[in-house]
């Protein structure tokens, strides 16, 4: 599947569909291919019908202000970009309202696929 950005804004946002227990939602995630793991906004996977505090695992993540630590949530799907990702398992952190984004889909969502990011089209293609 074939995403268009505009490669004159600084950030990617892509659109992406979570499912839980308590429904779906569509989300904005930004393309971090600096990100190890992808991350979801707390508020988001709790309206779903997960709770992050029942997680036993916890990690560190690194963030512009520091090092944090996130929750580790397994999610029953995550769709992007036309990938179907079923037991997906995202880190749980609170994002400022200034983000203007859901979450960030890390490398973990690309391994073992294609990435193509095309500047000069505006393109993000996504391939197995």
């Amino acid at each position: 599947m074939i995403a268009h950005f505009d490669p004159s804004d600084g950030l990617n946002v892509l659109r992406a569909e979570i499912s839980g227990p308590a429904g779906t939602a569509i989300l904005r995630l930004a393309l971090d291919t600096g990100a190890t793991r992808s991350l979801l906004n707390a508020g988001i996977l709790t309206a779903l019908g997960y709770d992050p505090s029942l997680s036993k695992q916890r990690v560190e993540v690194t963030t512009g202000s520091g090092v944090e630590y996130a929750h580790v949530v397994p999610i029953s799907q995550l769709i992007c970009l036309g990938e179907n990702r079923s037991d997906f398992v995202l880190l749980c952190h609170t994002l400022p309202p200034s983000a203007g984004v859901d979450g960030l889909l890390g490398l973990d969502f690309f391994r073992t696929r294609l990435l193509k990011i095309d500047f000069q089209n505006g393109t993000i293609e996504l391939t197995a």
